[in-house]
């Protein structure tokens, strides 16, 4: 059996690297930075635990339950609170739970009469067959009217993606949703006569799929995979040219070094691939994927007294839509979720800025964000005491943008691929943006190396083969 590098020990690098081992493919994980989970990072300080990338997994797939039990993560996954299944949305300055049931839709004060009556008419909207690339504004707008766009969607992109509706595409950002109404013409007729097709296929979306976490956060699931990797993983070890060989592939590194393996995955980002360099033939260029575009991200945690928010915070959390003006883009009630996330007679609150919607604000002071933060907090949970605990971090680049047009790339991905066989591309830079989608990818990518690797003739690289 031959070797496989794995370049980025993100989360999608290492589950394609224990799929791999679990199989018997001896694989390299080169990761650039001095610790694994990319930015999945969890951190407990002071009877708090505070999570600044993520703060959930979605078990959408039964890949990612398996991944959690061949790791023996079993007993130290943690299920949410029951009581914590609701969900805010903004509207009048204060948060509104989001309904559950038609009857919650129908009684609910976050959307008024005429957005009620627009979403009853969405089954009977004509779908969309012209072949157009719809924003997630013009998509919601046409079936679901203006007022659900501006008082939910944005909301909810602005949560998701930290994105601009009027700029993501729904085919790329939200293929579930273009899928709906290209097979059944409607949202809502989609949603009831899909949930059988769903099931049969062990799938469940996003908005109905459980949620995890660990005892410790979730970076315990990275580090559990990296001990099980052992010395396969390599820390502050740079790619930064590939070089395609007739028996493999040949890595460079910063430090001089070369190793050569059989297959290569690179599992990083879009813009650290667009710096990578391809030498051989016939010729691959990276550079268009610097074109991504990943807007900047705060993450801002911060834990008060019980007594010091009104608020119960009993729930997900809440999402802010841009016409409600406050410059935080929602807050997840952390404590809630989870238990032991803040000590007894506190809470934790996740709050997160920037993005499309505000770029300029993430990268302020530490103090400057939390004074932000505060503010908001204080008209939207009646916060009336100063944090007891406060910690922040700045992405520059954090979500990619899956704008319209963004088929092009995953395109030009599948092209590089069959252009040099042995190359895989796998991340949320290509099969979705949230935790399970990159665990997936992860899954995914493992069992395409596996069966290249089985149909392909063995070649000469060992693993760490060092030049």
């Amino acid at each position: 059996m031959t070797s496989v590098a794995i370049i980025g020990g993100g989360i999608t690098g290492l589950t394609a690297a224990f799929e791999l081992h679990r199989q018997g493919v001896p694989v390299t994980v080169y990761e650039a930075s001095n610790r694994v989970g990319g930015v999945i990072e969890s951190i407990r300080q002071d009877g708090f635990l505070a999570e600044f990338g993520p703060n959930t997994i979605l078990e959408t797939s039964p890949r990612i339950g398996q991944l959690i039990n061949e790791a023996g993560l079993q007993s130290r996954r943690l299920d949410p609170d029951p009581q914590a299944s609701a969900r805010y949305v903004v509207r009048y300055k204060r948060p509104i739970e989001m309904p559950g049931s038609p009857l919650g839709f129908l009684t609910t004060q976050l959307f008024t009469a005429k957005a009620k009556l627009a979403v009853l008419r969405e089954p009977f909207v004509p779908a969309r067959r012209d072949g157009k690339e719809e924003s997630v504004a013009e998509f919601v707008v046409r079936r679901l009217g203006r007022e659900f766009l501006d008082h939910a969607i944005d909301a909810l992109v602005a949560g998701v993606y930290a994105g601009d509706p009027a700029k993501l595409s729904v085919p790329q950002a939200f293929p579930k949703l273009a899928a709906l109404e290209a097979q059944y013409g409607s949202l809502i007729k989609g949603q009831i006569f899909g949930a059988r097709e769903r099931k049969r296929r062990g799938e469940v979306a996003k908005d109905r799929a459980p949620k995890l976490s660990f005892d410790e956060g979730l970076q315990v699931l990275p580090e559990t995979l990296r001990l099980r990797l052992g010395d396969a993983v390599k820390l502050r070890m740079t790619v930064k040219r590939l070089v395609r060989l007739s028996s493999g592939w040949r890595l460079e590194l910063e430090t001089g070094q070369s190793v050569e393996h059989r297959a290569v995955l690179f599992a990083g980002t879009a813009y650290k691939l667009a710096a990578l360099e391809f030498q051989g033939e016939p010729a691959v260029s990276f550079r268009r994927f610097s074109e991504i575009e990943y807007p900047p991200v705060a993450s801002v945690v911060l834990g008060f007294r019980r007594e010091d928010v009104k608020h119960p915070c009993q729930g997900f959390g809440m999402l802010i839509p841009k016409i409600e003006n406050f410059k935080i883009l929602g807050t997840i009630f952390s404590s809630s979720l989870f238990p032991n996330r803040a000590p007894a007679g506190h809470l934790t609150l996740t709050s997160y800025v920037g993005g499309k919607r505000y770029p300029e604000l993430a990268a302020l002071s530490a103090d400057q964000l939390y004074k932000l933060v505060c503010d908001d907090l204080r008209v939207l949970l009646g916060v009336t005491g100063k944090p007891v605990f406060a910690h922040s971090v700045f992405y520059p680049r954090a979500i990619p943008q899956y704008v319209v047009g963004y088929g092009a790339y995953r395109e030009m991905m599948t092209e590089i691929e069959q252009k040099a066989p042995g190359l895989f591309l796998a991340g949320h830079y290509r099969d979705g943006i949230s935790l399970s989608d990159s665990i997936v990818s992860g899954c995914k990518a493992a069992d395409r190396i596996a069966a290249s690797l089985k149909s392909a003739p063995s070649g000469n690289p060992q693993p760490d083969a060092a030049v």
